[in-house]
């Protein structure tokens, strides 16, 4: 096994994270661990909860059978908790498979919380939120994510518009009107000025007139344009959301230490 930290597995868990520890791993994480990976007793994995950052665990125990958990001793933090750009992603649901599509790369953006919408056009109006946030979890895991978006119940868009928090600045993917194109909006005073925003993006049919009027007329709305073409509603969320990474997000920091340091000992040493 490699001495590289970043070549470890990486694991969410729910459970508090300290120096000495101990974890019970679930039975299909030991599956994972110790059929798939083969990993053995000294063998070093990368665990996270989105509050205590990222440890270094060693394996004390493996699993010994498919309804035992493994045993871990958490020996060092790699990396200390930090949290994103703190924007929204507020779309309208879509057939499941570009559904969670969208919350595998959403997660891999940096979306804050995932707040489905339901709109007059939408022809999806439930969702299945735990598996939406297994599908968070596992993209997490893999684009060394420290934390995990909050993925919330499906809610009206007239219900979400009456209780809008009046700190974020809601932004209204519109595919036609006078709206901005998403580099000069993003780019500008207003966007720069609110640091906690969340993006509006409509189901298959997009939004219908009222709606659009209704999100136009919400307090300080910036209404952007994803270019000349008409964009599926996955790619206009994902599009959307990278712009504003890159013009308004933390795509701007220089800091881009993903991976924990690089550590000098065999992976069998404490």
């Amino acid at each position: 096994m490699s001495n590289a930290p970043h070549t470890w597995p990486r694991l969410y868990v729910g459970t508090l994270l300290a120096e000495k520890a101990s974890l019970t791993l679930s039975p299909a994480h030991s599956h994972y661990i110790c059929v798939v990976l083969r990993l053995r007793e000294g063998d070093s994995l990368r665990f996270f909860n989105g509050r205590d950052g990222e440890w270094r665990g060693m394996i004390t125990q493996p699993a010994k059978g498919k309804t035992q958990g493994t045993l871990v001793t958490l020996v060092e933090q790699l990396r200390a908790q930090s949290f994103g750009a703190d924007i929204w992603l507020c779309p309208a649901p879509i057939k499941r498979a570009h559904f969670d599509f969208m919350i595998m790369k959403a997660t891999e953006l940096g979306a804050r919380v995932i707040q489905p919408i339901l709109t007059a056009r939408a022809q999806i109006r439930e969702t299945n939120t735990e598996r939406l946030r297994a599908i968070a979890i596992e993209a997490a895991e893999q684009s060394e994510r420290l934390d995990l978006p909050e993925i919330r119940e499906p809610v009206t868009l007239d219900s979400l518009i009456k209780e809008w928090p009046k700190h974020r600045l809601p932004i209204y993917c519109a595919e036609f009107g006078d709206a901005q194109p998403a580099a000069q909006a993003f780019s500008g005073a207003l966007a720069h000025a609110r640091p906690a925003a969340a993006i509006f993006t409509g189901p298959e049919g997009g939004f219908t007139e009222d709606e659009s009027a209704r999100l136009r007329a919400m307090a300080e709305t910036l209404p952007v344009r994803l270019g000349p073409r008409i964009l599926r509603a996955d790619t206009a969320a994902l599009a959307a959301l990278a712009c504003w990474q890159a013009l308004c997000g933390d795509w701007q920091s220089r800091d881009f230490s993903t991976r924990p340091t690089e550590k000098r000992e065999g992976p069998h040493e404490p």
